[in-house]
């Protein structure tokens, strides 16, 4: 908004030139998600904690002392971060490019399926929220009106392509196929971090490092010297969701404030599935969805202990790990809390790495 009203004006006043770079709006956008997590906040969890006598119904077959450590403390923080996150991009990208509208719809698509979830089970007062086939069709739904958009708005070849790491002119035209494997990113990229959220910090910093990690991708891929220079595809028009993933950032570490341990507020489906489901997204437009799956192996990781745990138990009638998610496991051999959250945060920082250097390693 302030990009398609201020930027017009630098004729007049030079100063306002400022906001042709993607860097300058990108920094607005960091501070004012972050000041606007700072503000609302202290407000919105009294708000929720007023409204969720009993906070988060805990799982009773999870870990023992999750029933003591973590009862009464009030789920749905995802708002503060959908919040904070949309305004600072609403206010600092240029709304009039369709990328920004792509990731934003799945955003607050997501975001909103989180909310009846989390609705559910605080009424309720039990784990089960909304039926996972509903839940399933939603994602599905907001990712094919997502993937459509996308591929319409991109130039081809690269509008039905899949891009590889580490090869840098090959390209695999997915063809009508390609919505299809799009829905299955965004889908896969949400509920997955959706798992990894069952501790204290533990899903918010690797989302703010994968955030991160493409904001720089965005940026550079955005950019049609820097993309030749490191033999990327370029696709004009990304480098706006920079904006974006910048506003991510802040409000994550806005929210972190409040979700450090001993958390103050969980973000619940609201805030899980409504990151992930942007983290997919953003990596369909900037054709790097197998790089995704490096940056976030850590959501990866954490999908793969449910799916070996379920099939395992199913074919053999016996369980690899204690408990899955991975990080209920590591609870169960007598890890402490902070022990696990920062390890595996270690682990993201890692992996964040290795994905990165794909862009030069071709």
């Amino acid at each position: 908004m302030l990009y398609n009203l201020l930027y017009p004006l630098a004729d007049q006043m030079p100063v306002f030139n400022l906001f042709r770079y993607i860097t300058f709006r990108t920094g607005g956008a960091i501070i004012t998600s972050l000041i606007l997590a700072f503000v609302l906040g202290p407000s919105l969890i009294r708000w929720l904690r007023s409204k969720q006598s009993e906070g988060q119904p805990i799982r009773e077959d999870g870990p023992e002392s999750h029933l003591l450590t973590k009862k009464g403390t009030p789920t749905m923080g995802g708002l503060l971060l959908l919040i904070s996150t949309s305004i600072a991009t609403l206010l600092w990208a240029d709304l009039t490019n369709a990328y920004v509208w792509a990731v934003l719809l799945v955003t607050i698509g997501y975001g909103f399926l989180g909310f009846l979830d989390d609705f559910l089970k605080v009424s309720k007062k039990n784990t089960k929220g909304l039926p996972g086939k509903i839940k399933l069709l939603g994602q599905f739904s907001i990712a094919a009106i997502a993937a459509f958009w996308i591929s319409y708005n991109t130039a081809d070849p690269l509008s039905t392509a899949l891009a590889f790491p580490f090869f840098k002119n090959y390209l695999l035209d997915l063809g009508w196929f390609f919505v299809p494997f799009a829905m299955f990113v965004m889908v896969g990229a949400s509920n997955s971090v959706n798992l990894t959220d069952g501790l204290d910090g533990l899903a918010i910093v690797p989302v703010m490092i994968a955030a991160a990690s493409f904001a720089l991708i965005t940026y550079l891929i955005g950019n049609v010297q820097f993309a030749e220079y490191l033999q990327v595809h370029y696709v004009a028009g990304s480098g706006e969701l920079t904006i974006f993933l910048g506003a991510l950032v802040g409000a994550g570490l806005g929210f972190l404030w409040y979700n450090a341990p001993p958390a103050m507020v969980f973000m619940g489906d609201t805030g899980s599935l409504a990151l992930g489901g942007a983290l997919g997204a953003v990596s369909v437009v900037t054709k790097h969805e197998l790089v995704l799956a490096i940056i976030g192996g850590l959501f990866v990781l954490e999908t793969l202990s449910v799916i070996i745990q379920v099939g395992s138990f199913k074919l053999t009638g016996k369980r690899v790990f204690r408990m899955a998610p991975l990080h209920h496991h590591f609870e169960k051999k007598g890890w402490q809390e902070p022990t696990i959250v920062i390890r595996f945060w270690i682990i993201a920082v890692i992996l964040a790495l290795v994905g990165l250097a794909t862009l030069k390693l071709r």
